[in-house]
């Protein structure tokens, strides 16, 4: 094929190249066959030797790439900036997702000063029902309480897509941080941890993308923040419309604020129940200072409260006492009940006839709608009071 050039003249060529390169202070190299050409600076000392290192590093194809972290793992939140928390003063349930419009005219409502709608659902846990929020991590820290909010573990845990549940509903259930629950129809979830969140009526936070593989509710809770007692519920009620539940979260604020109503008056804030020798006939005796009021209920709130004296706290609420009053309640409902001359809300003589005060005045003795209406003035939520009611009647069959 005469139209090709000579092997001899093919390597003249790359001799004069080579020769080119050199003069005008170039370096070539070598690599995988390919020549590859650069520029250096002229220097009148010789090149050095390259010096062999013992152990050749890896190759671009022999590095494997990872997703882990070459430094020490931090927790989500860690380090950085504190956070300035914003507690809420109002937790509303709407029937259906809250739309955008209604959601900054809740922002504009009085007193509002901060407005947040997340996912929420109710899940059972091995046949534990459990009313739980789907929150971002990154967003919702300033909404719980600083000592929660400044606790990495806890928003790490949600990234991973594990449960942190509320400190009294753990101890309730006798749920244990580290164990695997299953979901019914789901998952296994893990515990990751327990704290005091401060939310009425709300057993535990997950993340956002497991809220959404469990079915929740888009955008239905709605936490607002402002001045404590000062967020009007029947604003917040009005404009979230039928179906609505909302739970006063700074309740203790507006009880020192509210006047006592006409049956609160009628209560008698000094009365005698004596120091009876067992829980049974207190009770009794204590719902007997409310016509109509069964002993069984005053029962059941004693036991879910507290065990019967077993556990009185503090709650993380700040409750106190065998029947976890708040003290600002105290100071309004307390009673006398053993005739020593003292209030006292850590004693059960007191504080069982105190509890059937606040009840009566709620409208308890006149039983249906209204004494289940009452019990949830006592602990803002519906699961409660089916709870309650739930008890008093194994009691009811008991002690017949």
């Amino acid at each position: 094929m005469s139209g090709l050039p000579s092997f001899r003249a093919v390597m003249l060529m790359v001799i004069a190249v080579v020769v080119a390169t050199v003069a005008t202070g170039g370096v070539i190299v070598l690599l995988d066959g390919d020549l590859v050409s650069g520029t250096r600076k002229q220097s009148a000392e010789p090149e050095p030797k390259p010096v062999r290192s013992p152990t050749a590093a890896p190759r671009l194809d022999q590095l494997v790439p990872t997703t882990e972290p070459a430094g020490e793992r931090r927790e989500f939140g860690e380090g950085g900036p504190g956070v300035t928390v914003t507690p809420p003063r109002v937790l509303a349930i709407a029937g259906s997702e809250v739309p955008k419009e209604t959601r900054l005219r809740l922002g504009a409502l009085k007193n509002v000063e901060k407005v947040v709608v997340v996912d929420a659902g109710r899940v059972k846990l091995t046949g534990t029902p459990l009313n739980l929020l789907a929150v971002d991590p990154a967003h919702f820290r300033s909404w719980t309480p600083q000592a929660v909010a400044d606790q990495p573990a806890v928003w790490s845990a949600l990234t991973r897509g594990e449960l942190v549940a509320e400190s009294d509903a753990a101890r309730r259930y006798g749920m244990v941080p580290g164990a695997y629950y299953q979901v019914d129809g789901g998952p296994k979830l893990r515990l990751a941890a327990s704290a005091p969140l401060g939310l009425s009526g709300v057993d535990g936070l997950v993340g956002v993308d497991l809220g959404r593989s469990l079915g929740f509710a888009p955008g239905v809770a709605v936490l607002l923040h402002g001045k404590p007692g000062k967020i009007s519920a029947a604003g917040v009620r009005k404009l979230l419309g039928k179906g609505v539940q909302v739970a006063l979260l700074d309740a203790a604020a507006r009880v020192q604020k509210q006047r006592p109503t006409a049956a609160a008056q009628q209560t008698p804030q000094s009365v005698s129940v004596g120091r009876p020798g067992s829980y049974l006939e207190l009770y009794r005796l204590a719902a007997a200072r409310c016509p109509g009021l069964s002993w069984t209920v005053l029962a059941a709130i004693g036991q879910v409260e507290s065990g019967h004296g077993r556990n009185n706290g503090p709650s993380s609420a700040g409750a106190l006492g065998p029947m976890q009053f708040m003290p600002a309640t105290w100071k309004h409902y307390g009673v006398d009940g053993d005739g020593d001359g003292k209030a006292d809300i850590w004693s059960p003589y007191d504080a069982v006839p105190s509890a059937a005060g606040y009840l009566c005045a709620n409208g308890a003795g006149k039983g249906g709608e209204k004494l289940r209406k009452a019990i949830w003035f006592y602990n803002h939520s519906w699961d409660y009071v089916n709870k309650v009611m739930g008890i008093a009647e194994a009691y009811a069959r008991t002690y017949a």
